[in-house]
């Protein structure tokens, strides 16, 4: 069946305002267009919806009723349509970041990047699943690894520094040596890509095949666990740069035999660089990151 559009929104102006004439300002046409409209709705729904009164008009005991009908429907249309006027001048930005990076670190400064480009929506999606780029929306990836995946565009983020923390009330900073290590619980991200026995081996030291360990698959209750006094946590100064400024993390070795090493990084399809998008945010990001206390430096 066919609407007659043009008419309805005729009518809905003019009963709204109760005047042709503003009716008239509103969608801009005549008062004489209007009154056509009207009547040829009228015609159409074979009941009369106006009424004269006076100088002005009234909506007749059908249009009251009409009316009452239509004007939700048409107002959530109005709605619908002045969101999507606005909506090509936002572009979304959508990045993909492992939980425990988007957390400590992309998370505390990121309303500086949303003032800064008003024009962006941005999405975070954290999750430690390499992007499938054909297939998801995602335009840019912070992934953790080391690094080796073939075809796409792979920047190293900031080179990290790797060592023992744990809550201060543990271990005070600068009282254990290495050996100290092994009567305590020992904390660890199953995921991440420095592991106890690479520490140990870093410092000279074989690991005893039986230690108190706790494992976690995310680094961010790996730093918890460690700031809430559970054992001594092997992580990343990157992330952990506010427990350590809080002072709820402190590194309590006399020698702390710090690893270096890159495990995050900037993944892309080379396509995808062309975007100012993309652009901005791996900028803001990189800059974001060197500047947290005893965050990595660029390698």
């Amino acid at each position: 069946m066919h609407l007659p559009y043009r008419a309805i929104s005729a009518f809905h102006a003019t009963a709204r305002w109760r005047s042709l004439t503003k009716a008239a300002e509103e969608l801009g046409v005549t008062p004489s267009a209007i009154s056509q409209q009207v009547q040829f709705l009228e015609t159409h729904l074979g009941t009369s919806l106006l009424t004269r009164r006076g100088r002005g008009i009234a909506l007749t005991e059908a249009g009251e009723r009409y009316f009452e009908m239509i004007d939700p429907g048409i107002e959530r249309i109005a709605t619908a349509t002045r969101n999507m006027r606005g909506y090509n001048a936002v572009t979304v930005l959508t990045v993909r970041a492992a939980p425990t990076l988007a957390t400590k670190c992309l998370l505390p400064a990121l309303a500086g990047f949303l003032d800064d480009n008003p024009d962006l929506e941005v999405r975070i999606d954290a999750t430690n699943e390499p992007t499938d780029f054909a297939r998801e929306g995602v335009d840019v990836e912070l992934r953790h690894g080391e690094g080796r995946w073939p075809g796409l565009f792979v920047d190293p983020v900031y080179e990290e520094t790797v060592m023992p923390l744990c809550a201060p009330q543990l271990a005070p900073p600068g009282s254990l040596g290495a050996a100290d290590l092994f009567g305590f619980r020992l904390i660890q991200s199953v995921k991440t890509l420095v592991q106890w026995p690479d520490w140990f081996r870093h410092a000279g030291i074989d690991m005893p095949s039986r230690v108190r360990r706790v494992l976690f698959d995310r680094s961010y209750m790996t730093i918890e666990a460690a700031a809430d006094g559970m054992g001594i946590a092997l992580e990343s100064d990157l992330t952990t740069w506010r427990e350590r400024r809080d002072g709820r993390l402190v590194c309590p070795m006399r020698d702390p035999l710090p690893l270096r090493m890159v495990s995050q990084w900037f993944v892309c399809p080379h396509q995808n660089l062309r975007h100012r998008k993309v652009q901005v945010f791996i900028a803001w990001a990189r800059e974001v990151l060197s500047r947290q206390p005893g965050g990595g430096r660029r390698p």
